[in-house]
């Protein structure tokens, strides 16, 4: 699981000029991508790190604040480009696996105590941000045979 970690004043997703999710910062916007082995143990220390992450002013996390998160599936962040100039998508989950993982990221963090609005799962989106800082954090959760890392 990929997800790329970014402190914000407001973000919107809109899809087919309706608003389906917006939150008034500070907060976070996050965008996640799924790959194929992403199962609970990944969720579950991918929703921890979000919601715990010091990367809001004061050196506190969305955690501290009660900062709300806008949380965008977004399957390019498995698109591979090291050949040719097409990116492929292979290592990114498909719908059925993804989607489930989507919900599930959602709603741990939703029981650790986070107020999330989603985009919509799928859909062809417009997502809307004003970044603070600008602060972006990349988080990656490999399975039991990888390691974790920030950057």
């Amino acid at each position: 699981m990929r997800a790329v970690v970014q402190r914000v004043l407001s973000a919107s997703v809109t899809v087919s000029e309706v608003v389906t999710g917006s939150i008034d910062g500070p907060g976070l916007l996050v965008l996640v991508g799924m790959t194929h082995s992403d199962g609970p143990a990944e969720v579950t220390w991918m929703a921890r790190k979000i919601w715990q992450l010091r990367i809001m002013r004061g050196e506190r996390s969305a955690a501290d604040l009660g900062a709300p998160l806008l949380v965008v599936s977004q399957f390019t962040l498995y698109g591979d480009a090291r050949k040719g100039r097409r990116p492929t998508w292979t290592a990114a989950a498909p719908a059925p696996i993804s989607e489930p993982v989507f919900d599930e990221l959602c709603q741990e963090l939703e029981r650790m105590g986070a107020n999330v609005a989603r985009g919509d799962f799928g859909a062809d989106m417009l997502v809307s941000l004003v970044n603070d800082g600008p602060v972006t954090i990349l988080l990656e959760k490999f399975g039991t045979a990888g390691h974790d890392s920030v950057t």
